[in-house]
Parts: structure tokens; C-alpha cells; sequence
């Protein structure tokens, strides 16, 4: 990861196109400076998060910071053009699709299942999504290195493009129709994985091909995504054998 501290390189890195995953701004700051860095944020859809002063400089950790960092990663990003034509290179394309998750925790053990399962690449929404963190980094064990991810703003649109491109759409979710391990994934798959509290979104849901569920058997309705996302993954791996 890389730090872009103070307040005007911050400015001028958004204004740049730097890709930039989030920016800190500690609680308390205000003033034109700070006006300008929300609104520049806002139009290049850059994440804002607000921290308190302590959580700020443990992320800072430089004095002259004035309660601004911008996180730039060194992650490639790939494409939705890109990321479709290199998996498309499998006999089976698999396509991991990230709805909104926030919890870098989660991301990063998500990217440590994907990687082992052999996935052909991740797409992330921009939007309400963690930015890869050296959190994530850490959690995922270096498999964010070796992963091909794509970031895109609306995950209907690529749903769309997906099945202009012979990908078969299956969604995780509570009431779906089949149990996970009654479909066959032996053709294109764009796996849908969901938010940590809500899961999947409706708008995306209607735009799935299927709806599976893994089937609970404690008082507690769900499991937690990321290991949710390990036994759907190696599922399909298994099926496919």
C-alpha cells in the first residue's frame, strides 16, 4: 500500500485520476480545503470515511498529515472487457461477483478462498464496498497478488453483460430455489455473493439465473459470508471434477 498524506497532493491526486481506494479524513476537519476534497471525492466516486482521532493516526502514523490520508493501492485492476476474456480461457469460467461487502476482514478471506478454489477473477462494486487494505492484504495471505480483479459502479449493468458473454448467473440466498449442491456448474458461472447483513440486493437477485441456498441447521439463519463463499466455491470446484 501507498500513502498520499496532506491535504493538497490529496487534492491533486483525485484530480489526477490516481486510483485511490478510500480516503481518511479525521473528525473535526472542516474548512474550504476539506469542501474541496468531498466534493473532488464524491465526483470521482472516491470512498470518504470519517475516523476518530485515534483510529486516524494509528492509519496515518505521520504528524503533518492535517487529518487527511488518500490510500492508494498498487493493485492492478483489470477491465470488465479484460477480466471476461482472459477467464473465457477455462474450460469453465468461474467469475466471483462481490455485492457490497464491507468488512476488509471478510474481502480478505474471501480472496484466500477464491484464490484456492482457482477462480478466474473478482468483480468488486465500487460503491459500499471495503477498498483493499492492508487488512485485506494481510487476511487474504498474499492471494490478492495473484487474483484478477475488476472494479465496476453498477453490478446490474455487468450482470447483463456477463450473459451477453454465455455466463449463467447464480445467486446466494436464504429462499433459494435449490440447495447449492443441486445445480450443475459445469458451464460459465458468475457466482453473486452478498452483503454481510443484508446479502444480495433485490435489483440483483431478479437479475440472477439461479438462487441457491446452503441449508442451516442451528437457531442463527445464516453464515458468514466469506465462509459461505468457501463452500460455494468448492462446491463448483467439486462438481466439476
Amino acid at each position: 500500500m501507498q500513502k498520499i498524506i496532506g491535504r493538497k497532493p490529496v487534492l491533486e491526486a483525485i484530480n489526477s485520476g490516481i486510483e485511490i481506494e478510500v480516503i481518511y479524513i479525521a473528525f473535526g476537519q472542516h474548512g474550504e480545503a476539506i469542501n474541496r476534497i468531498f466534493s473532488a471525492a464524491k465526483k470521482n466516486k472516491i470512498k470518504i470515511t470519517q475516523l476518530s482521532t485515534q483510529k486516524f493516526n494509528a492509519i496515518s502514523k505521520v504528524e503533518d498529515s492535517q487529518g487527511v490520508v488518500a490510500i492508494k493501492s498498487s493493485q492492478k485492476y483489470y477491465s470488465l472487457e479484460e477480466l471476461i476474456r482472459e477467464s473465457q480461457k477455462s474450460k469453465y469460467p468461474l467469475l466471483l461477483l462481490l455485492d457490497t461487502i464491507q468488512d476488509p476482514q471478510n474481502l480478505g478471506a474471501i480472496f484466500r478462498s477464491a484464490e484456492c478454489a482457482g477462480v478466474d477473477g473478482i468483480i468488486l462494486t465500487t460503491n459500499q464496498s471495503s477498498p483493499i487494505t492492508e487488512t485485506v492484504e494481510k487476511i487474504s495471505a498474499g492471494a490478492v497478488s495473484y487474483l484478477k480483479i475488476c472494479k465496476v459502479h453498477n453490478l446490474v449493468q455487468t450482470i447483463d453483460e456477463l450473459k451477453k458473454n454465455n455466463f449463467w448467473i447464480v445467486g446466494t440466498h436464504l429462499n433459494g430455489d435449490k440447495f447449492y449442491n443441486q445445480l450443475d456448474y459445469k458451464m460459465s458461472v458468475a457466482l453473486v455473493m452478498g452483503n454481510e447483513e443484508k446479502g444480495i440486493r433485490k435489483l440483483v437477485s431478479e437479475h440472477c439465473d439461479f438462487l441457491v441456498k446452503i441449508p442451516i441447521k442451528g437457531k442463527i439463519d445464516s453464515l458468514n459470508v466469506s465462509v459461505a463463499t468457501g463452500i460455494m466455491l468448492f462446491e463448483i470446484l467439486r462438481s466439476r471434477e
